[in-house]
Parts: structure tokens; C-alpha cells; sequence
């Protein structure tokens, strides 16, 4: 059973790695795309955010341990999260390879709801769907935890991408006006050197917002297979060179998540933006909508606030969907038909599929494990 747990961890973390060069476009494309900087220095000014954001905080992971699957109705084995990663990796590969920008986030709930849902023999009750509360953002469960986020973050992305744009215009405009020197920095050259600068900035925040949100993810995934084992007592009589793999008591209490989590799942995100993604990057930043640096900041600022907000009330927002929309809100402040609508619509289709793709992938990963009698 020990050596099911470990593997499960490096299922998890290998999750996390392919998480971080999957959606590295999110936090790069832009300040790539705008020539801001180079591939290589957005890269590593991604990884190093990233670094910082998973650090942060832990309000998403304790939603992914504990607000989506009731584990009075299916058992939490190892081999049962190892499905439900696996499921998550296969949708993110394939997305990765046809450089579709698809969730992560969503990959992974989705092979974990798929797997649970098999894990109970098709019981949906496994499922936890709703659990309101006041105020309504301490509800638990897949509605207001995902369902409702998935449309609504990306709506924010988009309104805050437009809004912001629409304000940056304005100001230039009123600007423009102005004699003097309020008159030359509204001039081209002006504009695109400032906000060159300031977009490092605001790229280095959504790589922050990004390591807060989804490297947080697999931090829950990890922290719920290690309480389940502890729980389960197959973590009783560890060797004492792997006793940091017993939960401490505040995890078990409180739901906590132990530092060596967060800090491997932390690193591997890091490492794993390091690596790049280059062909998502050529679908958000070029395909999409021709890029500035007055709009990539208007865009990464927009979407990496969501995030930011999203995750301090725990809820496992989409980096991909709320980048994606906040450049669509940009675009169509610059005029609606600068945005390629046809590539929006692949991208669309892409995130609806993602958790019924995922959960199906991890579904029958379960039923075929159960079938050789691994589970």
C-alpha cells in the first residue's frame, strides 16, 4: 500500500508538471506576443511567480481534499486517484498537442469526479453537488465550486478585459488633447514604451495568480490520498525517514495542508513552466487577436485579478478560460471583428468537453483497473 501512496504522488506531481508547461501560454502568451520580452525571459519570470503564488495561499486545495467528492460514498484509494490523474493527464496531453488552450483545472476535477463516480458503481450521490451556505461563497460542492465559476470568471475576464481597454482609450484620448508633454506620451512610441515596461509587470502577476490557483490543485489531490491512508491506519509503523508523509494533526483537523506539499507541488509547477508550451502560446497570443503591450497588460491584469479573487474564497478557477477571455474583451474593445471569432469557437468547444472528457478518460481507467483485479 506504501508503495501505491508514492506512486500516487508521482502521478500528482507529474500532473504538476505538465500543468506548468500546459499553461505557461497563460501567463506568457502576451507578453510574448507583444515582444515584450523574449520567450525564454517570460518563461523563467513565469516560473518564478508561479514559485511564489502556489506558496501563497491554500483555500483551492482544501476545496479539491474535501468540497467535491463525498467519501462516505466512495472509498479514496490510491488506485483510484491515480485514475483520476491519469484522466487529467491524457485530456491535457492531447490539448497540448493540437496547442489547444484547455483547463488544467477542469482536467483534473473531472478525472476526479469521473473516477469517483465509478468508484461508487455509478452512484451520482458520490458526487458532491450542492451544499449551499451564507454567504454564498463558503457553498460547497460541483455547482458553486466549478459550474457556476466556469461561466461566470471567464464573463468577469471578459467584461474587465473590455472595461479596462475602453478606460486605457479614454485616458490616451483625453491625453492626446493635452499640450505639452501630456500631449507627447500619448503619441505611439510613448505609449508602447510604457506599457512594455509595465507589462512585465502585469505578467509577472498572472504568473502569481496562476501558482495560487492551480498549482493548489494538486496540493488537495495529495493531502486528500495521504488523510485517506492515515485515516484507513496504512500509514501506521512508517520508518521514521518517511514519517513526513503521515499528516499532521492540523491536516486532519482542519483540513491544512502540510509544507512539503506545497513546496514540492510548488517547484514542479515551476519547473514544469520552465519547459515552456509554445504552441498554445501561438494560439492565445498570435491567432486570437493581433496584441500591443497596451493590451496584453489590459488583458493579464484583467484576468490575473479573478483569479487572485477567485482564490481567496477557495474556489479552483480556469487561468485558461479567464486569459482567453480577457484578450477577447480586449480585442473587441479595439473592434469586435480584431478578434478571430473561429479560433474562439475551437477554444470554446475545447472547454466545455474538458470535464466530461477527462471524467470519461478516468471512468474507464477505473473500470479497467477493476477489471484486472487492481482494484
Amino acid at each position: 500500500m506504501l508503495t501505491l501512496l508514492l506512486l500516487v504522488i508521482a502521478v500528482a506531481l507529474v500532473f504538476e508538471y505538465i500543468n506548468g508547461f500546459h499553461d505557461t501560454a497563460n501567463s506568457i502568451a502576451t507578453v510574448v506576443a507583444t515582444k515584450v520580452l523574449t520567450p525564454m525571459q517570460a518563461v523563467m519570470l513565469a516560473a518564478g511567480m508561479n514559485l511564489v503564488g502556489a506558496l501563497w495561499g491554500e483555500a483551492v486545495a482544501k476545496t479539491i481534499a474535501s468540497g467535491l467528492v463525498d467519501t462516505e460514498l466512495v472509498a479514496i484509494t490510491s488506485q483510484l486517484l491515480i485514475c483520476a490523474l491519469s484522466g487529467g493527464i491524457v485530456w491535457n496531453l492531447i490539448t497540448w498537442r493540437v496547442g489547444m488552450p484547455s483547463s488544467s483545472s477542469h482536467a483534473l476535477i473531472g478525472g476526479l469526479c469521473g473516477a469517483a463516480l465509478a468508484g461508487a458503481n455509478f452512484n451520482w450521490h458520490a458526487i458532491i453537488w450542492s451544499l449551499p451556505a451564507e454567504p454564498i461563497w463558503k457553498s460547497k460542492g460541483l455547482l458553486w465550486k466549478v459550474v457556476v465559476p466556469m461561466f461566470s470568471s471567464p464573463v468577469l475576464g471578459f467584461i474587465g478585459g473590455f472595461v479596462m481597454m475602453g478606460l486605457l482609450f479614454a485616458i490616451i484620448a483625453w491625453m492626446a488633447r493635452r499640450k505639452g508633454w501630456l500631449k507627447r506620451a500619448a503619441r505611439p512610441r510613448w505609449v508602447n514604451a510604457f506599457f512594455g515596461k509595465a507589462q512585465i509587470a502585469s505578467a509577472g502577476y498572472m504568473g502569481f495568480a496562476h501558482g495560487l490557483n492551480d498549482a493548489q490543485k494538486t496540493m488537495g489531490i495529495i493531502a486528500l490520498a495521504l488523510v485517506s491512508a492515515s485515516t484507513a491506519g496504512q500509514l501506521d509503523g512508517l520508518p521514521s525517514w518517511l514519517g513526513f508523509l503521515k499528516p499532521s494533526q492540523a491536516a486532519l483537523e482542519h483540513g491544512d495542508i502540510d509544507t512539503w506539499i506545497k513546496v514540492a507541488c510548488a517547484l514542479t509547477m515551476a519547473a514544469g513552466t520552465a519547459a515552456g508550451g509554445w504552441r498554445i502560446i501561438k494560439t492565445l497570443g498570435h491567432k486570437m487577436v493581433k496584441l500591443h503591450p497596451i493590451h496584453g497588460f489590459a488583458a493579464e491584469t484583467s484576468a490575473a485579478s479573478v483569479i487572485t479573487l477567485a482564490s481567496s474564497f477557495g474556489i479552483p478557477v480556469s487561468t485558461t478560460h479567464n486569459i482567453s477571455a480577457a484578450i477577447m474583451g480586449v480585442g473587441t474593445a479595439k473592434r469586435f471583428n480584431a478578434v478571430k471569432w473561429g479560433v474562439v469557437e475551437r477554444m470554446v468547444w475545447a472547454w466545455l468537453l474538458t470535464i466530461p472528457a477527462a471524467g470519461g478518460v478516468a471512468f474507464l481507467l477505473v473500470e479497467i483497473a477493476r477489471a484486472a483485479g487492481w482494484m
